[in-house]
């Protein structure tokens, strides 16, 4: 489920990055490679699993479905972080700057 989950995110993000495209203020582009390379890591682990241990490729359990809500949160946060310190809105240098 975790594959299923961070591809989701990882085709949402593109495609609102694609439409945004011109304008990259919020860094959506680095947002959407986060969610790509957890999406290409869980499909290279997938693959593998499934060639060397046989079973079902997709995983639809609890953890696997927390795991991938977790990851996609982590994701957010990493771009959140780095959207505060690129700071393109220069919010939070005007905050500073009024204390």
């Amino acid at each position: 489920m975790f594959l299923i989950l961070t591809a989701t995110a990882a085709i949402i993000t593109t495609i609102i990055w694609y439409a945004k495209a011109p304008d990259n203020k919020y860094r959506l582009g680095t947002l959407s490679l986060i969610y790509w390379g957890a999406t290409m890591m869980w499909l290279v682990d997938h693959i593998l699993a499934f060639i060397l241990e046989g079973g079902p490729f997709f995983e639809f359990t609890l953890d696997a479905t927390l795991l991938g809500i977790t990851v996609v949160l982590v994701g957010l946060l990493a771009w959140l972080l780095i959207l505060l310190i690129k700071d393109p809105k220069g919010v939070v240098l005007k905050s500073l700057r009024a204390k």
